[in-house]
């Protein structure tokens, strides 16, 4: 594809003015801090390495200023948007981006990324509204078939816990989640300054890369309840911890290289996995 068919937005108001004319004060009900600064919104698109006719989604545009820098990349943009106030706001943009923008009046809750994209593979770039960040996060991980990576915007200490490691205050059970079923990279920090209004916290950029598609449905959930009982006292050994699984706890943990005495946060990412394979396949006698 050739730079020249990218759309010009140069006619397009500045994101403030857009921002002043529709009235768009950010909805605390909704999760809304709006980035402005183009410098920061191109480097959230150049994360993505080159869009040249990539299909991308993203979830919460507001006035369109990663829109914008989606467009300008050379991405066909997918707009989930469910504030009407923005869904106006952006019919400009829309217009400007001559076919290239397609604009979604609706909950990304109540969206299927696959569906939506008709079976053609996509990525996902996006400043996620705070209050549905991690559930989308999660569903997306776990139920999307077609998606290649995502960048991922959210508080700080989110992505802290999607990155950590063992051993550290922040490792848990989205760590583990996320890393199992994704490459995660942590990719920038941004201060609150940057947001419009400015959140209470600062944010950053995540990368992550599935790496199984689809994803086992038996394993996730041997998974999910393992860290469950494994996390909900971490500071528990797993011979304690672990109990409400209503296994062998000596079994499970035979051959593993994990100590009875061992806690959920010394073990690792690839253990867990092994751990939540057994659960399904070896059936460990009830003790």
């Amino acid at each position: 594809m050739s730079i020249s068919s990218f759309p010009d937005l140069s006619g397009l108001p500045r994101l403030k003015e857009t921002i002043r004319r529709h009235g768009l004060d950010a909805d605390k009900r909704l999760g809304q801090h709006f980035l402005l600064d183009p410098s920061i919104l191109a480097a959230i698109a150049g994360s993505a390495g080159d869009l040249s006719g990539c299909r991308v989604i993203e979830v919460g545009p507001g006035p369109g200023g990663l829109t914008r820098a989606l467009l300008e990349a050379g991405a066909r943009v997918v707009a989930i948007e469910r504030d009407p106030r923005c869904v106006r706001a952006l019919g400009e943009l829309v217009a400007a981006a001559a076919g290239r923008l397609e604009l979604v009046e609706a909950d990304a809750l109540r969206i299927d990324p696959d569906g939506l994209c008709g079976g053609e593979s996509y990525r996902i770039v996006a400043n996620l509204p705070y209050n549905v960040g991690n559930e989308l996060l999660v569903r997306w991980i776990v139920g999307a078939r077609q998606l290649v990576d995502m960048r991922l915007m959210f508080q700080r200490e989110v992505v802290d816990r999607i990155c950590a490691q063992p051993r550290s205050a922040a490792y848990g059970r989205l760590s583990i989640l996320c890393q199992t079923f994704c490459d995660v990279r942590r990719m920038m920090d941004l201060p609150a300054g940057a947001f419009h209004p400015p959140p209470k916290v600062r944010s950053a950029l995540v990368a992550l890369t599935p790496r199984h598609h689809p994803v086992n449905d038996v394993f996730r959930r041997s998974l999910e309840r393992l860290t469950a009982a494994a996390f909900q006292q971490r500071r528990k050994m797993l011979r304690s911890s672990l109990k409400p699984l209503g296994v062998d706890i000596d079994r499970l943990l035979d051959g593993t290289g994990i100590a009875p005495t061992a806690r959920a946060e010394e073990v690792d990412v690839e253990r867990f996995g092994l751990l939540a394979r057994r659960l399904v396949s070896d059936r460990p006698q009830v003790s």
